[in-house]
């Protein structure tokens, strides 16, 4: 299915909502919802949201017992993941130890199941992306950003411009593909070059004459290319990103005072005569958002209900269908971090609907439309954990 198409057929299903007043798989819903105020958030018990309680308890107790066996001093898992196969590695951001895995089961609005430590503000890895993004998304709403097809080059400085924009091979990417990871973007940036992360190639002599591809022809999970959405996202805003985050976002969904968003040591740029950090968009090299997976828990319940809060539009539902449309490269991967379920190939046991936002280790925010439910579940084994624990949770439903 083409963009276009998938455009014209969210609007047609969101027009069924409105005339025949029915329920479309999804579809984000409508009416009084509950939104949680700040500091606090509904509790109800399993039986009176629907689930079988011994089966949720199971579905929990599956979680628990399927820990991310990792190490949790997350600096020396970094090293021992990320540092062995990567040349020159090294921490440019802020790193600590993590908890135990937790979770959060969040049902028709309120909480039906919380364990583990869901107060601390754990590393949240590369879900910092999807925090990333729906900045970008805040820009592109207010008119900053015009179009996704324009090259971010014409945004920058032409000193900023020509350094990471200068290169023939970069200059027609655009922001729709810095925000797929289809760039392909090549330079260095912050100290690291692309190619030095997840490199390919037979030997590492082949790395840094890694195959260029066509901007917007390759999918590539690269962290480098991310944190250079951070900065071009920077020079739109001119103001630093976690401020833009926290007014428009994290302060009107009443998220907690403990969230933080860093980057690196050397990712400090002279904006406007003052002294600003451009964030990182993961963990990868540190950095990154430190989150609680309560704070996690209504970044997600805000994209269950459509990119409002409380009757306050926030994001745009024309920004979450984009963030949900696949891409060319790659038909199970939205905007960063929008993990899709295309044909339920990635998580057979959840609708095709569902998106779910990914950091390793792993840090899962999962929004499920059609069953009313987001789950925050941190340090998790593996995809197939992820799977049958999701699939137990649903499966606890009546």
């Amino acid at each position: 299915m083409s963009f276009l198409t998938s455009l014209v057929c969210l609007r047609l299903r969101l027009c069924l909502v409105v005339v025949l007043g029915v329920s479309q798989p999804g579809v984000f819903a409508t009416g009084a919802e509950y939104f949680p105020p700040r500091g606090t958030w509904e509790r109800r018990s399993p039986a009176a949201l629907g689930f079988d309680p011994a089966r949720l308890q199971q579905a929990v107790d599956f979680s628990v017992a399927n820990e991310n066996p990792g190490m949790k001093d997350l600096a020396d898992e970094l090293r021992q993941t990320f540092g062995r196969r990567e040349p020159d590695f090294k921490l440019l951001g802020p790193t600590q130890t993590r908890a135990a895995l937790s979770g959060i089961v969040i049902h028709r609005g309120y909480v039906a199941a919380e364990w583990g430590d869901t107060l601390r503000p754990d590393m949240a890895h590369s879900v910092t992306k999807t925090f990333l993004t729906t900045v970008v998304g805040l820009a592109y709403q207010r008119g900053l950003i015009r179009d996704l097809g324009d090259h971010p080059s014409a945004y920058l400085p032409v000193a900023e411009r020509d350094q990471l924009f200068g290169d023939p091979h970069n200059a027609p990417i655009t922001w729709e593909h810095l925000l797929r990871q289809t760039s392909d973007w090549r330079g260095t940036l912050w100290g690291v070059p692309d190619w030095a992360d997840r490199p390919v190639g037979a030997t590492p002599a082949d790395w840094p004459k890694r195959a260029l591809h066509e901007p917007g022809t390759f999918f590539k999970y690269n962290d480098v290319r991310v944190n250079l959405l951070a900065l071009c996202a920077l020079h739109v805003w001119r103001r630093p990103l976690p401020e833009v985050l926290r007014e428009e976002i994290m302060d009107p969904i009443g998220a907690s005072s403990t969230w933080r968003w860093h980057g690196y040591e050397n990712s400090w740029v002279e904006l406007d005569g003052r002294r600003v950090q451009s964030v990182s968009g993961g963990g990868h090299f540190g950095g990154g958002m430190f989150v609680s997976a309560w704070d996690l828990a209504r970044f997600g319940y805000l994209f269950l209900r459509g990119g409002q809060w409380s009757g306050r539009p926030l994001v745009s539902e024309k920004w979450i269908a984009l963030a949900r449309t696949p891409g060319p490269a790659n038909a199970t991967y939205g905007f960063a971090n929008w993990y899709l379920n295309t044909d339920r190939k990635p998580l057979p046991s959840v609708p095709a609907t569902a998106v779910r936002f990914v950091g390793n280790g792993q840090n899962i925010v999962f929004i499920d439309w059609e069953h009313d439910l987001v789950v925050v579940v941190r340090w998790i084994r593996n995809d197939a954990a992820l799977d049958e624990f999701l699939g137990k949770v649903i499966g606890a439903m009546k």
